[in-house]
């Protein structure tokens, strides 16, 4: 009897210490947003999603770009200036329709920067799992606060960008792939749809190892839910995917340069396209390679192809930005885990190293090359210096990823067995 009472009070004391850390967090990201306006990503949604339940409005209607161009600039947007209006499917309003009850912005915001927040801890928390890295505390520790204040993390945080959801629906896929949880899998990736130019190769991906390894409850499941999400919207809006593909198609044209081929465009205007697709080709043809040999080299192969994936997806030549780049930080775990697995001690000080690098660096760049127009803006820049890191990182520790499960047993369990 004692002992289930201490047991309910400890439950009732964990209870208690979550919703308090929870509501200093909500607090803290309310003061944030108080003395920070922005929070642009989240407000075309949270503006979106509220005028279809109340008013009835199509999300991708000019009058509601309209709205949120009022609310955002005080007046409709000007030539030259971000047009804030709805690009995701229409099925994306299921994760905005909580906070788009509440009136006021600024503590919706907040509200939604706590999910944000707590969605990147977990983020970390599984690709350590995904990676088995038995490390030290104080390595966990330093990975969790990084996952929130490295630049990529971050800068969606403040911008309310929905692709941390993203990323946690693919690290959650994985594991659950990895536990033979298919159906779970595929659910996941379905709701990784709701930024499809971030989700598409990935997904081309997990169809094709599924179909491949005879794991069809995975696809299946991935495209059920698709099709009942778009099926579901249609009878809320009949013609939202034809809305949609015509927001899609004129997003690029008021967004910085949204692929490396853009880039290079406006730097080298003479040359800069055929770099681009040069650099679509080459990695076209890469995870071409690398999907076929990793297609029987059971969950190590799939994982370490899976990361190749998301990192390559960034420059193949789908509109993209920077900010979608907090996909890429399982990669970074995994590629951390093998340096100290492999190398014990010095593994930990090579970890620490490109930490540094990773962290210190890339926020040296943003800060010297930021420009203003109201808000800071990015250089295009930002598209090379993560990409390049983890691409070179995995293609360093693949031999290890990818060699028969008795010897990768043996290099990182090697001291617990006499």
């Amino acid at each position: 009897m004692n002992q289930a009472r201490t047991f309910l009070y400890l439950q009732l004391g964990v209870i208690i210490a979550i919703t308090g850390f929870l509501l200093a967090v909500s607090w803290a990201n309310y003061a944030f947003c108080v003395n920070n306006p922005g929070g642009n990503d989240f407000l075309v949604h949270w503006m979106g999603t509220k005028s279809l339940i109340r008013d009835g409005l199509s999300p991708y209607s000019d009058e509601v770009a309209i709205r949120i161009q009022n609310f955002a600039y005080g007046r409709p947007a000007e030539p030259g200036e971000h047009e804030l209006r709805v690009a995701y499917p229409l099925f994306s309003v299921v994760f905005f329709v909580p906070f788009a009850l509440i009136e006021d912005f600024t503590l919706s915001r907040a509200l939604w920067m706590t999910v944000l927040e707590i969605s990147l801890l977990i983020i970390t928390f599984l690709s350590i799992r995904l990676a088995q890295w038995k490390t030290n505390l104080w390595m966990i520790a330093l990975l969790f606060v990084v996952s929130i204040f490295w630049y990529h993390g971050l800068r969606p945080l403040i911008n309310g960008n929905a692709v941390i959801l993203v990323a946690l629906f693919f690290a959650g896929a994985m594991l659950a792939i990895k536990n033979g949880a298919d159906e779970l899998a595929g659910v996941l990736l379905a709701f990784a749809t709701i930024k499809p130019q971030v989700a598409l190769v990935f997904l081309i991906y997990c169809t094709v190892w599924g179909m491949a390894n005879r794991r069809v409850r995975l696809v299946g499941w991935m495209l059920g839910t698709v099709l009942i999400l778009s099926v579901s919207s249609a009878l809320i809006l009949p013609d939202w995917i034809f809305q949609n593909i015509r927001e899609v198609i004129r997003y690029p044209a008021y967004n910085p340069p949204g692929t490396p081929g853009a880039v290079f465009t406006a730097w080298w205007p003479d040359f800069g396209a055929r770099l681009g697709w040069a650099l679509t080709g080459i990695l076209v043809l890469l995870l071409l390679v690398e999907w076929r040999l990793s297609l029987h080299k059971g969950f190590r192969g799939f994982l370490w192809a899976a990361y190749l994936t998301l990192t390559a997806s960034q420059w193949i030549g789908i509109q993209t930005d920077p900010g979608n780049f907090v996909v890429l930080f399982p990669a970074v775990i995994l590629i951390f885990s093998i340096w100290d697995q492999r190398w014990k001690r010095w593994g930990k000080i090579f970890v620490l190293m490109n930490l540094v690098i990773m962290v210190a660096g890339i926020w040296y760049i943003f800060l010297n090359t930021v420009t203003y127009n109201g808000q800071p803006l990015q250089s295009p820049v930002m598209f090379f210096p993560l990409p390049f890191l983890v691409l070179a990182g995995l293609y360093w520790v693949r031999w290890w990823m990818i060699r028969p499960p008795g010897v990768w047993f043996d290099l990182v369990y090697a001291d617990e067995n006499p």
